[in-house]
């Protein structure tokens, strides 16, 4: 059994803050796919430490060295000068084996925010994904490399993405509503629309509420931090509006695309984009039906994914077939 404490100081020491400073280890929990621990410092100063599973754990193609990525989207979200966890050290044998960070105030968005602190904070929220989306990378894709170096051209990067989940479903016998093949010719339709995107911004791709922080300290909700930025990459900005509207419709919600515009945030919804969306849906709900395989998520999590997500999975194959055919 890992020892925590003993890991964390060890942490600690290799980015030369004192180990025995350390005061507090306490895991955290929510659905991530590494370990994740808080770490307390006798000054009351507060580390995040993520650990990768072990590489013989089953995942997805896209899931190897996220935290490469992770680290790349706080160093984007530093320079758009964005909320969020500022990266200390990155570390390990083979590629990057923990990330330490700060962490950052407050608690994952929920249900008990008034109306005026939801529309505010989802004004406030629309302005910092405005700023992240002006972050331009060297390439399109994953920084991890999982899939391969970064693309010349979001097309390729991003057909190899679908392509990659879709393996991973056949390879894992996933319950897709149509069969892999099928979902792969519907996609197939919308692919010409990729080829509005010729600059490769920052995508989060996870930002739904359980990762935006909530800090209610002052006395006045304001947005604490965007984290868990692992499932990032270089891409189309209108690939955030997926887990930002999650299982719904960015379009309707009036006071982020408000405070998106705001900041300077292009959202033009025209048939290319509702393409383009379209497929961004498609892929993050084959990665939800998928994934419940290798991580044995439960009866419970898999009925779920199967009654809700599965249906939002045909309607978008359904649009594109629509939105094709015109």
């Amino acid at each position: 059994m890992v020892d925590s404490w003993e890991r964390a100081r060890n942490v600690l020491e290799a980015a030369q803050i004192p180990p025995d400073r350390l005061a507090h280890v306490r895991p955290l929990h929510g659905g991530t796919y590494n370990t994740v621990e808080e770490l307390r410092l006798t000054d009351g100063t507060r580390y995040v430490l993520k650990i990768p599973p072990a590489e013989t754990t089953p995942g997805l193609r896209h899931e190897r060295e996220l935290l490469v990525s992770e680290a790349e989207f706080y160093d984007g979200a530093a320079q758009a000068d964005v909320s969020a966890p500022r990266v200390v050290a990155v570390g390990g044998d083979v590629g990057a084996r923990h990330l330490l960070m700060t962490a950052c105030p407050g608690d994952p968005w929920d249900d008990a925010l008034t109306d005026a602190e939801r529309t505010a904070l989802r004004a406030e929220l629309g302005r910092q994904v405005a700023r992240l989306h002006r972050v331009t990378g060297p390439g399109f894709g994953y920084p991890s490399g999982a899939l391969g170096p970064l693309a010349g051209d979001w097309r390729t990067a991003f057909t190899g993405m679908i392509d990659a989940v879709l393996d991973d479903a056949r390879d894992y016998r996933a319950r897709l509503p149509v069969p892999a093949d099928e979902v792969a010719r519907i996609l197939r339709a919308a692919f010409p629309a990729l080829d509005e995107v010729d600059v490769p911004y920052l995508v989060h791709f996870d930002l739904w509420q359980g990762n935006i922080l909530v800090d209610c300290s002052t006395g006045v909700a304001r947005i604490g931090g965007l984290i868990d930025g692992e499932r990032m990459f270089w891409g189309d900005p209108l690939a955030d509006f997926v887990s930002l509207a999650l299982l719904g419709d960015i379009k309707k919600d009036e006071d982020f695309l408000a405070g998106y515009q705001e900041a300077g945030g292009r959202a033009v919804f025209d048939t290319p984009a509702r393409l383009r969306l379209a497929l961004y849906r498609s892929y993050l709900y084959l990665i939800m039906i998928t994934e419940t395989v290798p991580r044995a998520t439960g009866e419970e999590r898999d009925g779920w994914v199967q009654t809700v997500v599965a249906p939002e999975l045909l309607l978008a194959l359904d649009e594109i077939q629509e939105l094709a055919a015109r």
